[in-house]
């Protein structure tokens, strides 16, 4: 199954409803070529299944693991104890960081460094690829508390 990327999916959408008000305003067959004209867009557009990929891979590392704690200092510390007991410590909000980026690993220990998403060469997932990279540099420099 291949996937349609964000960026295209976005025109795709303005495109779907401009071809919808042509059927609903002049009807068909006239309204037809609009339809046409979509479904060339939408079979030209570039494809990619690297998020379906991914998705299928961390669905089924969340039914294997689900068991496994995540680190302690992405739980939630509504008490004391919790605080005690180090719930929340080293938590760090990532829209306080300069960059967006917050040096945290938030998976369970066994699945540390793993990634899903391996974006394609297609469509807009360069540039997705290249914001991802640019995040995991500015995670590597950061010091971890």
């Amino acid at each position: 199954m291949r996937w349609i990327d964000q960026l295209h999916l976005r025109l795709a959408r303005r495109q779907r409803h401009a071809a919808q008000q042509a059927v609903h305003f002049i009807g068909l067959p006239e309204g037809a070529l609009a339809l046409a004209q979509l479904v060339v867009h939408l079979a030209a557009a570039p494809k990619s299944n690297a998020v379906y990929v991914a998705y299928g891979e961390a669905s089924q590392d969340a039914l294997n693991t689900r068991a496994d704690p995540p680190p302690l200092h992405i739980r939630n510390a509504p008490t004391r104890l919790l605080k005690d007991l180090g719930y929340g410590a080293g938590y760090r909000y990532a829209h306080d960081e300069p960059e967006g980026v917050a040096a945290m690993d938030c998976l369970p220990e066994n699945l540390a460094g793993r990634r899903y998403y391996h974006p394609s060469e297609r469509g807009a997932e360069p540039e997705v690829a290249a914001r991802l990279e640019a995040a995991r540099r500015v995670r590597e420099l950061k010091p971890r508390e």
